[in-house]
């Protein structure tokens, strides 16, 4: 699906492009202490392995910023080679001239400007850092987040507005501040010397309402790319839901460059599902296609549920074991839908839409399961391997088609 971008200037971080008319990329973060370097290079390489196409990474202290050298070299022996971003906050100007090594390590320096500093020292720690990103040809995010906003700046403009005849609002005063915010510290980053097309720009609130406004504001008044994400999202459902709403209005309008869900991991959980939910995004939006779609219903009282839910499971298990070496072999793949129906009703009709399809018998039906090949019925499985039968077909129409 083509949708037109409104932001058009093209950053590149690492090899990646990003902004402009290249695809909307898929990016997560670290929850390790980073100068545990075992364990974030194993966290980085899980994430790049399930898709994230950046990765960042908490530089906050001595430790971290002497690790990542050492992180970046390990993963580039390993053959991951997924762009790393540092994350700073308070004392990045410090971290980045003590550790040469980790502003080189980095592709992508974060910056927010509601803690680079204060007063006078605002000005200074904000260009020295920038000075390093032109010094060794980074790019830069500035970040802002809602939960951190520059005090002076909101001290301003919040008396500037008591001043008005006609006051805005707080929530309005508060997207006002955000774009502000970020607008003027990208003019200030230019003015140093950094161009424009290494400076990515965001905007982080927690509310879906509130995302949405301010984006739609910021993307009105610059041309910056764009790093869409609704910061402290949550756990579960609640966090992918949430995330899915904000995020899929404002890729409809074109609006944002490079997404992050930002979800609070469940106990013992992968940190890698908020890459499989970004992807899931865009697949469902049909910006981009990572993985084969396994259409499936939900199932009702005409369905012998347990079985075509398994086999719905199987299916997709099997797709998921197989992309590895399919991507590497089989371009366009990654597009390719299966559908897993559970009885007569609306089985043949989905499967015939399909690039491949099964209809499964249901409660009382004859114990018979007609396979669709690109619309067209090829054959009916029997038995008990109907699973591994289709399989085999899925299997097959790949090397044939994708070959």
């Amino acid at each position: 699906m083509s949708i037109s971008r409104k932001n058009t200037h093209q950053v590149l971080v690492g090899r990646i492009p990003l902004g402009g008319s290249a695809p909307v990329v898929v990016q997560s973060m670290t929850n390790t202490d980073t100068a545990n370097v075992a364990a974030s290079v194993a966290q980085v390489a899980e994430l790049a392995r399930a898709g994230s196409e950046l990765v960042r990474l908490t530089v906050n202290n001595e430790a971290s910023a002497a690790a990542l050298g050492e992180i970046r070299q390990r993963l580039d022996d390993m053959g991951v080679d997924v762009p790393l971003v540092g994350d700073f906050h308070f004392n990045g100007h410090r971290l980045l001239e003590k550790y040469p090594e980790c502003a080189r390590a980095l592709a992508k320096y974060r910056i927010n400007p509601g803690n680079v500093g204060s007063g006078e020292k605002r000005d200074e720690q904000f260009n020295a850092m920038i000075e390093k990103a032109m010094e060794y040809g980074k790019a830069v995010r500035i970040g802002v987040n809602w939960g951190s906003m520059d005090k002076q700046l909101v001290a301003r403009m919040m008396d500037e507005n008591a001043r008005r005849k006609s006051p805005l609002d707080s929530d309005h005063m508060i997207r006002e501040i955000m774009v502000t915010s970020a607008l003027e510290s990208a003019a200030q980053a230019q003015a140093v010397g950094l161009d424009a097309d290494r400076i990515v720009l965001s905007c982080k609130m927690s509310g879906v309402q509130d995302l949405i406004a301010v984006y739609q504001m910021l993307s009105e008044r610059c041309d910056y790319a764009l790093h869409l994400g609704l910061t402290e999202a949550g756990m579960g459902s609640k966090g992918i839901v949430a995330s899915t709403a904000a995020l899929s209005v404002l890729l409809q309008q074109g609006i944002g460059d490079t997404i992050r869900i930002s979800l609070t991991p469940e106990p013992g959980g992968s940190r890698s599902t908020e890459v499989k939910v970004a992807q899931q995004i865009l697949q469902a939006l049909e910006l981009r296609s990572f993985t084969p779609q396994v259409i499936a219903c939900p199932g009702c009282g005409r369905t012998t549920s347990t079985y075509f839910q398994q086999l719905a499971q199987d299916i997709q298990d099997y797709l998921d074991a197989s992309m590895p070496r399919w991507s590497r072999e089989y371009p366009g793949v990654e597009a390719m839908n299966v559908a897993v129906m559970g009885c007569v009703v609306n089985g043949p009709g989905e499967s015939k839409h399909a690039n491949i399809g099964i209809s499964l018998p249901g409660t009382g039906e004859q114990p018979a399961a007609p396979v669709y090949v690109d619309g067209v019925k090829t054959v009916t499985l029997k038995g008990e391997g109907i699973a591994e039968d289709f399989q085999r077909i899925v299997e097959d129409y790949v090397k044939r088609t994708y070959a």
